[in-house]
C-alpha cells in the first residue's frame, strides 16, 4: 500500500494480491477516486542484470506513445528503488480458447509493431531480453541452458538431456546449418537493423485478456525490445502455454509472412531454425530445476509442492520434444 500510495501520490483504498505470471507479484489497487491499477513488483535477484522492470515500463510507455492505446495497458509510474510499478488495470478475461478474430488482432499487433520498428524514436530501444540475431546464436543460447542444466543432480533430469534431447538437438542443428549453407547464408551472421522488429518476446494468447467488449489487451513486456521476426512468430506458434491447433498454426505463419514479406530471408530463416527453437523450448520448460529459477517461481507464488511441479514441467518437455517434428508438418505443410 505504501509503494502504491507512493506512486500513485495519494492514498489508495485497497490492494489485493492477484494471480500473476511466474516471475513477479502481481496486485490489483483501488485509489481513492475508485480507479483500479496493477501494482507490479519485480525480483531483484543478485546476478540477474536483466532490467525487467525497465524494460517493460519502457516499452509500453513508447507503444501507447506511439499510439497503441488500446492493445497494451497504460505505464503509469514507477519506482525504480522498491522495485515495482504502477499500469492501468485491464478488466477481461483470459483468453481461454482464441478465435479467428483473436488471431486477426494478434497479427495485426505484429503489424503494428514491425511498423513502429521503422520510426526513428525506436532506435533507442534495446535489444529484447535473449535476443537471437542469428542462426549460431539460437544453438548458444540452447548450449548455455543445456550446459546449466547438466550438473543439477537429478537423475530424471540428467537421463532426459543425455538419452533423449541431446540426439535430438544434433539432428535438428545439423538439418538447420545445412539449410542456411543451401541458400548460401550464414547461420553465424547477425541479420542486420533493416530485418529486425520490435517484440514483447513473450508474445501470444497466454499473455492477453479479452476486454468486455471483445477486444484483446496484450499484456507481459518484461523482455521487450529489438529482435529478429522469426523468434516472435516461432515462439507464438510453440508456445506450450497456448497448445494452438494446426489451422490456427498455419493461419498465423502465412499471415505472419505477409507481415514480413519484405525481408526475404525470413522464410528461410523460419524454416531453418523453426524446431531450434523447438528445443530451446524443452530447454525453458526445465528452468524449474535450476535454483535460481525456482527462488522466482516461489517468489511469484506459481507452485507450492517443488518434487511435483519438477515432475509436470520435465512431462511438457519430454512433450515437446515428441512434438517438434509434428509441429515442423503442421507448420509449413500447406506450401
Amino acid at each position: 500500500m505504501a509503494a502504491a500510495s507512493a506512486l500513485l501520490g495519494d492514498p489508495v483504498r485497497e490492494v489485493s494480491r492477484q494471480q500473476g505470471g511466474g516471475n513477479n507479484r502481481l496486485y490489483r489497487v483501488e485509489a481513492s477516486d475508485g480507479r483500479h491499477y496493477a501494482l507490479k513488483t519485480y525480483l531483484n535477484r543478485p546476478g540477474d542484470d536483466r532490467d525487467r522492470l525497465g524494460a517493460e515500463f519502457g516499452g509500453l510507455a513508447f507503444l501507447r506513445a506511439q499510439g497503441l492505446v488500446r492493445q497494451v495497458p497504460r505505464a503509469v509510474a514507477r519506482d525504480s528503488e522498491r522495485h515495482c510499478a504502477l499500469f492501468g488495470w485491464v478488466e477481461g478475461d483470459a483468453v481461454d480458447q482464441p478465435t479467428p478474430r483473436d488471431l486477426y488482432e494478434a497479427l495485426c499487433f505484429v503489424l503494428e509493431l514491425y511498423r513502429l520498428a521503422q520510426r526513428p524514436e525506436a532506435a533507442a530501444l534495446p535489444l529484447a531480453s535473449e535476443a537471437c540475431l542469428s542462426g549460431a546464436e539460437v544453438a548458444r543460447q540452447i548450449d548455455r541452458r543445456l550446459d546449466r542444466l547438466l550438473v543439477i543432480d537429478d537423475h530424471r533430469l540428467r537421463s532426459f538431456l543425455i538419452d533423449d534431447f541431446s540426439d535430438a538437438y544434433e539432428r535438428h542443428c545439423d538439418a538447420a546449418m545445412m539449410h542456411y549453407q543451401e541458400r548460401s547464408m550464414e547461420f553465424a551472421q547477425s541479420i542486420g537493423r533493416p530485418e529486425l522488429t520490435l517484440s514483447p518476446s513473450d508474445f501470444g494468447f497466454h499473455n492477453a485478456i479479452r476486454r468486455t467488449d471483445g477486444r484483446l489487451v496484450f499484456i507481459d513486456f518484461e523482455y521487450f525490445g529489438w529482435d529478429d521476426p522469426v523468434k516472435l512468430v516461432a515462439d507464438f506458434l510453440l508456445h506450450p502455454g497456448m497448445g494452438l491447433d494446426r489451422e490456427f498454426r498455419r493461419r498465423f505463419r502465412r499471415g505472419a509472412t505477409a507481415v514480413f514479406g519484405g525481408d526475404r530471408g525470413f522464410e528461410a530463416r523460419l524454416r531453418a531454425l523453426f524446431p531450434l527453437y523447438g528445443m530451446r523450448w524443452c530447454l525453458i520448460l526445465l528452468n524449474e530445476f535450476l535454483p535460481d529459477r525456482w527462488q522466482r517461481r516461489d517468489y511469484a507464488g506459481a507452485h507450492q509442492d517443488r518434487d511435483y511441479a519438477l515432475n509436470a514441467q520435465l512431462a511438457k518437455a519430454k512433450a515437446m520434444l515428441r512434438q517438434i517434428d509434428d509441429a515442423n508438418i503442421e507448420v509449413f505443410e500447406d506450401d
